[in-house]
């Protein structure tokens, strides 16, 4: 005899119950993931001679994200840039932005007996936290529909005059 407490409890076990795994085929397994955003600092160049020396990276993005109109794009950027975008995206999105690498005060100051901020160790390690600054930013879905992410990461040239604002996917 099937009572009310008998068909409830059944619709629990039925709801509750695991879905069973579908076998991941190799096509699966090696097929182009869902939705990616890489995005690597490399190749740091040091230009210039004394007071006017300064130091860029490459940065190579790779994407399928539709919000993005390039798919690829490699642009070279100073320290000073990544700071630009911090600064835009503090003052135009909603999201809290991660910290920048610090600044690197004491290594500025002159009579060093190394290369202060223009040492190989310490630019390693500087980009090294460029490019985590720049992933955790890129991969935030609000601060991938801003202006600033995609002139940053696409354009050759900032144009730091632009209008803020979001990118209209089409």
């Amino acid at each position: 005899m099937f009572t009310n407490m008998d068909s409830e409890e059944k619709v629990t076990q039925d709801s509750t119950r695991r879905l069973q795994p579908k076998k991941q085929t190799l096509d699966d397994a090696y097929a182009a993931p869902a939705n990616f955003l890489e995005i690597d600092v490399l190749d740091q160049i040091t230009h210039g001679f004394g007071r006017n020396r300064y130091t860029d990276y490459e940065v190579k993005m790779k994407t399928n994200l539709p919000v993005f109109k390039m798919k690829e794009s490699s642009v070279r950027r100073r320290y000073s840039d990544f700071e630009w975008l911090r600064t835009e995206l503090e003052r135009n999105s909603k999201i809290v932005v991660p910290p920048l690498p610090g600044k690197a005060w004491k290594r500025q100051l002159p009579f060093r007996a190394d290369e202060g901020i223009f040492d190989e160790e310490f630019i390693e390690e500087r980009k090294k936290g460029l490019e985590m600054f720049i992933n955790k930013v890129a991969g935030h879905p609000l601060a991938q529909n801003e202006r600033c992410l995609h002139m940053f990461l696409q354009e050759q040239e900032l144009d730091k005059a632009y209008i803020p604002g979001k990118i209209r996917s089409s």
